[in-house]
């Protein structure tokens, strides 16, 4: 059942203001929004001057012309219904599952931002119904394939458009119905689209920007669970936190670097575990151990480069033609998703940099000669294999990220009869990013699964404060192996724990979203 409205959050949506914050609230759902009212006059005069185009019968692309390369076609004023109507109908051709109700959320939300920035000529009405419709609960149903990211995300955001014009279907509470039946519920009934409305709703990047918007989400979540998997590694081998010296770090010079060197040295403070051989030998851990802070600062740094671009384009006014305060109707080319494809393929990297050493921390973790705990990870070896094949998961996953790194914005294929000769492919680069951290999760879940039964190896003695929650947290999802049993279920419990969104506060503070 949907939450009634009183217990739902209410994100207040200023056009061109809306921070990281509030579009988390909104992916991760139980929100309401609503739009500030300072926005409408500048709708309302977008909407006046394309009006008044129409009336004066000049010619201006998008409001009386054809579109793409039938551009040089105008259109009477007694078929511009037809056209946009038409335009909404042929261009929903995408083809795949569904998009997830947290995606479609942020996409609806964030085409009421590009709406209401009053330069798309669209009628309040419209930008009301799709609010209305999100308050409700009615998502429309968008397949998650079709768009090469340039002159918007086209064929998505036509099934968007469909539910206004009362066709094709919607989800409601996860059970698909009529787009006349989900209409109904807030009392509307299907729009006849006036000029420019159909264009306005189907160019921008708002698919594209929520589907990277759900990457940087869900990327968040893994960069902070590899964080507290690395120290608890740290802690199964006795490694030493010598390399974590703020004053290495700061003569690099590195922010995301001396950022986390900083964060593990506060999880790891007040260790037993640290104290007990800060005298012994060993001089230099495995880089997988020791270079934590350089390459986890690295995938941070990524991760906050992508996060300010994103915020940036999820407040876009990314419609074709522009409308502005002077009657100017300008075409341009704001639809092209290159920043989002870009920002998408560096979340990429970082994503599959956090799994891919994660993984070679699990292998060290199972090395006797490396880690000095029993092979494997567990008694009897032999007749036990322990978290062998475990290892033999996390490293496909962690190589199937390598594979789905490669940049899509390097991409480009001509369409349109190459008026739309260059795009980004920026909806493929940031839809992937959804199976790259799902793939995370279950490496550095498994990793730390290992290294919370190293450190049971090493007891009684005892990690910081901070880490022997994080041991208790795990414990609540696995038990200690004894022996050989049906691991599978241990994988998914470990891949929740690390998908989990709150985490240590000397690791909550670094994640961009919260900050």
């Amino acid at each position: 059942m949907a939450s009634s409205s009183k217990d739902m959050t209410l994100c207040h949506l200023q056009p061109g203001q809306v921070d990281l914050a509030t579009l988390r609230k909104i992916y991760q759902g139980n929100v309401r929004i609503e739009l500030a009212d300072s926005a409408r006059a500048d709708v309302l005069a977008s909407q006046e001057t394309v009006q008044r185009i129409v009336e004066q019968g000049r010619v201006v692309y998008g409001i009386n012309t054809g579109f793409g390369k039938l551009a040089q076609t105008m259109i009477p004023a007694e078929r511009l219904a037809e056209l946009q109507r038409n335009l909404v109908l042929s261009h929903s051709v995408g083809i795949g599952e569904d998009l997830p109700d947290n995606v479609v959320r942020l996409v609806m939300a964030t085409k009421v931002l590009s709406l209401s920035r009053g330069h798309s000529g669209i009628r309040i009405e419209v930008i009301e119904a799709l609010i209305a419709l999100f308050n409700a609960g009615v998502m429309p149903c968008i397949p998650e394939k079709g768009s090469v990211g340039a002159s918007g995300d086209l064929a998505p955001l036509a099934h968007l458009s469909l539910m206004l014009i009362g066709e094709g279907q919607v989800r409601v509470n996860g059970v698909k119905i009529s787009a006349v039946e989900g209409l109904a519920t807030v009392g509307l009934k299907p729009f006849v689209l006036g000029p420019k409305e159909g264009l306005a709703l189907l160019n921008g990047t708002q698919v594209s920007t929520s589907l990277a918007l759900r990457g940087l989400f869900e990327g968040e979540r893994v960069f902070a669970a590899g964080l507290v998997a690395g120290a608890l590694s740290l802690e199964a081998i006795k490694g030493s936190v010598k390399p974590l010296d703020a004053r290495i770090h700061e003569a690099r010079g590195q922010e995301g670097q001396i950022a986390v060197a900083a964060a593990v040295s506060r999880l790891l403070a007040g260790s037993d575990i640290v104290t007990s051989h800060a005298n012994c030998g060993r001089v230099q851990d495995p880089y997988s151990i020791r270079c934590v802070p350089q390459v986890m600062g690295a995938c941070l740094d990524n991760l906050k480069h992508a996060a300010r671009i994103l915020q940036i384009e999820a407040n876009a006014a990314s419609d074709n033609p522009l409308v502005f305060e002077n009657g100017d109707v300008i075409s341009g080319g704001n639809f092209h998703a290159e920043p989002v494809a870009f920002a998408a393929d560096i979340i990429a990297l970082a994503v599959a940099e956090i799994g891919a050493i994660s993984e070679r921390r699990l292998a060290l973790l199972l090395d006797t000669g490396l880690s000095g705990l029993p092979p494997f990870l567990v008694h009897d070896g032999g007749v036990n294999s322990g978290f062998m094949i475990a290892q033999v998961t996390a490293a496909a996953l962690a190589s199937e990220n390598k594979s789905l790194a490669h940049p899509g914005s390097v991409d480009s294929l001509p369409t349109s009869a190459n008026q739309e000769d260059h795009v980004s492919m920026a909806t493929y680069a940031a839809r992937r990013l959804g199976d790259m951290c799902f793939n995370t999760a279950v490496v550095v879940g498994i990793e730390a699964m290992a290294a919370v039964q190293g450190i049971d190896f090493n007891r009684p003695l005892r990690s910081s404060e901070i880490i022997e929650g994080e041991i208790n947290a795990v414990r609540e999802k696995v038990a200690f192996l004894e022996r050989d049993r049906l691991m599978a279920p241990d994988v998914e419990n470990m891949r929740l724990w690390a998908s989990r969104e709150h985490w240590p506060e000397p690791i909550q503070s670094l994640l961009p979203s919260f900050r």
